[in-house]
């Protein structure tokens, strides 16, 4: 099975930490970062589970960025 390097966000919403892959659209969370890190790595293994065209979104450098915005 090949390894692949992949980018991953992990913040804190309310009780929980919530961890996003930034490659492929994938999200879990957890109690810890350390929990939601690794129900992260398992949602993406279930999700990409006999994935034979496997295309990641190659992401370099990211930053977190605030934006404005207005709404009705």
């Amino acid at each position: 099975m090949p390894k692949v390097n992949i980018k991953a966000t992990v913040w804190k919403e309310g009780d929980y930490y919530v961890s996003q892959c930034l490659n492929v659209d994938v999200a879990s969370f957890g109690a810890t970062k350390k929990e939601a890190l690794a129900n992260l790595l398992e949602a993406l293994e279930l999700r990409l589970e006999g994935a034979s065209n496997l295309k990641l979104t190659k992401i370099e450098r990211p930053d977190i960025v605030s934006l404005k915005l207005q709404y009705a």
